[in-house]
């Protein structure tokens, strides 16, 4: 029993370890989003960190239509980040849980 309580211990040390390292790589994977013309481009990583906005000249004449585009750009870019982030410490914390009989009923 002790040496098994070890091997959870270990497993989840382990996989908190690549958590981390999931998290660091994902500061590099970059997400591109566009407005529907291409006028308003966004690339953020998947930690949702932004990187670059590019503005086409002609939506810096109306500040009301800049502001309605950085916002719909933006959250399409957001809500593509944070798929990707979840999906992938997801895939990471499943493959890393160990094995507790009776939790697979949860699954």
């Amino acid at each position: 029993m002790f040496g098994d309580m070890m091997g959870m211990m270990n497993k989840l040390k382990e996989t908190q370890k690549k958590v981390e390292e999931t998290k660091q790589r994902l500061d590099t994977v970059l997400i591109d989003a566009s407005s529907n013309d291409n006028k308003l481009n966004v690339t953020i990583t998947a930690n949702r960190t932004i990187k670059n906005i590019a503005i086409d000249d002609e939506l810096l004449e109306d500040k009301d239509m800049l502001e309605d585009y950085l916002v719909l750009t933006l959250n399409k870019a957001i809500a593509q980040a944070t798929k990707v982030n979840e999906t992938e410490l997801a895939a990471v914390a499943k493959d890393g849980m160990p094995n507790i009989p009776g939790m697979d009923m949860f699954k």
